[in-house]
């Protein structure tokens, strides 16, 4: 009887150790390398500025001590089948306390079943394709996940399209030619325009519709269609260098077309590939590389001293790596522990506002309902401004949209 209870008292002993964790640990997975290497880089460098911060202040209290943040990073090289192998890698993980990024929805969509099957808790960040998240939604018959472990922390696809649709007929160019590529994303981004432009009162005309491919680098043959039936503006959704190929091959051709499309047209693989070519290209963005208060402007400074550069090559992304890690240290404050499941249930009824670069967050999240994805996505359209390329920069399209972001920020 006494060797049953001391090896029982053993046993939970060495329990007891195995679960007191000595860190949280937090995977941050994208495109380290590859067309979509700026997006994937300057989201994990901008979740790792928030890291370092935290624990610079000494880490998070939990269980009566401050833990400190230890990140695990796992290039997934925006291609479907890597990101399947990482997904799997970091669900099979026992003491992950969650995951954060992905930049490609068809590395999401091949992937993010994986976590789901084991209940890790993931924040999406910055992959905008609406079908990353809807693939978890009721449809029809079909019934929804009942219990969600991922999260979205971008502004999706259904909100962008929208925007550019509005912003379409705001300039009164009603004769467009939609181009995108042939990813999961760019097929997403134009089912997203159609869509919305049949609920924006069919006011485009869709003179013409092409796609292109991954590697594509003359974009003439598509562009002379758009040319030839009329087209006042190009609607694109793309990931990579290839959008800076129709900027460029439109210039080849003389069709002056603006290119309004996806927040992705912010990389700097589009704006220095296409120079001149590029500007007055318009595009949603939830973060502009605009110093607009001390916090931004510090978060601005510290990047590029840390990173050795003059342009955060894609701000979008280093801005909301940076917020979903500060959103996802708030979970784990509040659950008070490092339970992936603990975190997912904090993420979905957050007590305390978060202070970002890009917004103040006050709940970002609910209770997930399978009727309504956006429980589980952060962004609205009010959280989403229109930029334009402007000699090498983006820049608020409108002056008003600056103003609205200052003031939410206070």
């Amino acid at each position: 009887m006494k060797k049953t209870l001391l090896a029982t008292l053993i046993m939970g002993m060495f329990a007891a150790q195995a679960y007191a964790a000595d860190a949280i640990k937090i995977a941050i997975s994208g495109p380290f390398s590859g067309g979509s290497a700026p997006m994937g880089t300057s989201m994990r460098d901008g979740a790792k500025l928030a890291i370092e911060e935290i624990n610079h202040a000494g880490g998070i209290m939990v269980g009566g001590k401050k833990l400190k943040i230890e990140a695990i990073e796992r290039d997934d090289e925006g291609k479907n089948d890597r990101g399947a192998l990482v997904a799997q890698e970091l669900a099979s993980m026992d003491d992950l306390s969650g995951v954060i990024g992905t930049v490609n929805t068809g590395v999401v969509l091949a992937g993010d079943k994986h976590l789901q099957e084991k209940g890790i808790t993931k924040i999406i960040t910055p992959a905008a394709g609406s079908a990353s998240m809807t693939q978890w939604t009721t449809k029809g018959d079909k019934p929804g996940v009942a219990d969600l472990s991922i999260f979205r922390f971008a502004s999706h696809d259904g909100i962008q399209a929208a925007m550019v649709v509005e912003e379409a007929i705001n300039r009164k160019l009603y004769k467009v030619a939609i181009l995108h590529d042939s990813t999961n994303y760019g097929v997403s981004g134009r089912d997203d325009l159609m869509s919305q432009i049949k609920l924006q009162g069919n006011k485009l005309d869709v003179v013409a519709t092409e796609k292109f491919n991954i590697g594509d680098k003359d974009m003439t043959a598509q562009l002379l269609k758009a040319k030839a039936a009329g087209a006042q503006a190009i609607l694109i959704w793309g990931i990579g260098p290839e959008l800076a190929a129709v900027a460029n091959g439109e210039a080849k051709i003389d069709l002056k077309a603006p290119l309004i499309g996806g927040w992705t047209l912010s990389m700097s693989n589009f704006i220095d590939n296409a120079g001149k070519n590029g500007n007055g290209t318009l595009m949603p963005q939830t973060f502009i590389e605009d110093p607009i208060n001390a916090k931004v402007k510090s978060f601005i400074q510290h990047y590029h001293k840390t990173y050795n550069v003059s342009r955060i090559p894609s701000p979008v992304s280093a801005a909301q790596g940076y917020d979903a890690v500060l959103i996802f240290a708030a979970a784990v404050k509040q659950a008070n522990s490092t339970d992936t499941h603990k975190i997912k249930e904090a993420l979905e009824d957050l007590k305390e506002p978060v202070k970002g670069v890009i917004n103040t967050w006050k709940h970002p999240f609910s209770k997930w309902d399978p009727a309504n994805v956006e429980t589980h996505e952060a962004f609205r359209r009010a959280d989403t401004v229109m930029g334009e390329v402007k000699d090498g920069v983006v820049v608020y399209a409108n002056k008003s949209d600056r103003a609205m972001m200052i003031k939410k920020l206070k």
